[in-house]
């Protein structure tokens, strides 16, 4: 039982967030305004959740520019990224095969150098929210 989803507002700078998942995981949001200082916080990053406003046609272009320049940073390289297609729950929200089209995701995953999962979320409703922390957990496991 995961509980109510927190309120949700949209990230202006930066938050720190402890999940037990196990293990114990520190999340670093980061909005999508500080994009020029994301690169400071790459070689601290064990895995990457880049997260999508699936209501909004506008950003598209500007969403993909941003995450094709994380995808091609060398300390982020091997890091598992998990594409979070979230705003599900609005009547506008473009589904998954329509984002997936927009962004040209099977071109990207097929020249990426790390593994690339997408799911579609909703951060008000907490839809999805299981799948995520279900794939963190498997993407921090210790391979030892």
């Amino acid at each position: 039982e995961l509980g109510e989803p927190p309120a949700t507002l949209p990230t202006v700078g930066t938050n720190l967030t402890d999940l037990r998942l196990p293990p114990r995981v520190t999340v670093r949001e980061l909005g999508g305004c500080m994009g020029p200082i994301w690169p400071s916080y790459y070689s601290e990053c064990s895995a990457l959740l880049f997260v999508v406003d699936a209501s909004n046609p506008t950003q598209v272009s500007s969403s993909c520019i941003q995450l094709l320049s994380v995808l091609s940073a060398a300390p982020l390289a091997s890091v598992p990224v998990l594409v979070l297609f979230n705003k599900i729950d609005l009547p506008c929200y473009m589904s998954l095969v329509e984002m997936k089209s927009l962004f040209r995701m099977q071109d990207i995953v097929s020249c990426a150098t790390q593994p690339i999962t997408m799911l579609e979320t909703s951060a008000r409703d907490g839809t999805g929210l299981a799948d995520v922390l279900q794939w963190l957990r498997t993407a921090l496991k210790d391979p030892s």
